[in-house]
């Protein structure tokens, strides 16, 4: 069932990636309607999580939010099924990285990156990285338990050249370069809830105790790697821009914490600037902090 699951779901994607991208979001809309209004799909960790995060907003201005963030996630699956097919001149079009040129020159430098980003935009969108570099990109992922699914998202952040990099071997593959002298970088989604019992450390994130996972920032710390961040922004509808941020260039000198400390930071930042574009349906803060 996997394969057949998979080259259906394939099918899918190369029959929709016909038809004009303005297309699938007349569809994105009607899903919206059907998620927000008839579904309500999650509408409570939505409210809950937009009143937690913004006390000083009123309601129906967190209810703007809401609305806005529902068309803003069902615009995400339309375009990542569209992404599957997409070329290369409309891959660059659609995401712009601003500066390269900083990332570059560290892996020119034969320098290991790794990029911290967040369920913020469209994250999936972020693997047409490869078109503005020549050298070795992973993209971290947890693996999937559906067959069908992992095959594919497999292949779609391969789509340019990107290497899926399962989280539970980065570590290795990325000593392995470093040792080898290969320069890499490796994208990392990193604002993920950690099961209760990995929680290290907690941060004030959006007006909430936060608790943080640290696998990326250990990882940079042993290898003394440089930390950017990818800051985005949505320009309009199916268009993006993305900056990318230097955090350290000596991962190793940082005190404990203080990475992922300012990358939260910088996500909070992105957050408040365009609200509606984060993963607000995460059950992002399901533990509480013990302060006996």
């Amino acid at each position: 069932m996997g394969k057949t699951g998979y080259y259906l779901l394939r099918s899918l994607t190369w029959l929709l990636h016909r038809l004009p991208l303005w297309f699938h979001y007349l569809v994105s809309d009607l899903f919206y309607f059907v998620a927000y209004y008839i579904i309500r799909y999650r509408r409570d960790v939505v409210a809950t999580n937009l009143a937690n995060s913004f006390p000083d907003k009123d309601k129906l201005e967190r209810e703007r939010i809401a609305k806005n963030f529902y068309s803003h996630f069902c615009d995400t699956i339309f375009e990542t099924l569209y992404f599957d097919w997409i070329s290369e001149k409309e891959g660059k079009r659609r995401v712009k990285y601003m500066n390269p040129e900083l990332l570059n020159a560290y892996l020119d430098e034969g320098r290991q990156v790794l990029a911290f980003f967040g369920h913020y935009n469209n994250w999936e969108w972020f693997c047409n990285l490869p078109l503005y570099t020549d050298h070795r990109l992973y993209a971290v992922y947890k693996k999937l338990k559906n067959p069908s699914f992992e095959r594919f998202y497999a292949n779609l952040r391969n789509r340019f050249g990107a290497i899926p990099l399962e989280r539970a071997d980065t570590f290795k593959q990325l000593y392995d370069d470093h040792r080898q002298g290969i320069p890499s970088m490796s994208a990392f989604l990193f604002d993920q809830t950690p099961r209760i019992y990995e929680i290290k450390h907690w941060i004030t994130f959006l007006n909430q105790d936060t608790p943080v996972v640290l696998g990326a920032e250990k990882i940079a710390k042993k290898l003394d790697a440089v930390v950017l961040f990818l800051y985005s922004r949505k320009v309009k509808r199916g268009y993006y821009e993305t900056e990318f941020r230097l955090v350290t260039d000596k991962a190793k000198t940082l005190p404990q914490y203080a990475i992922t400390d300012t990358c939260n930071a910088l996500l909070e930042q992105q957050i408040i600037e365009q609200p509606g574009n984060w993963l607000w349906s995460h059950k992002r803060w399901k533990h509480k902090r013990d302060n006996s």
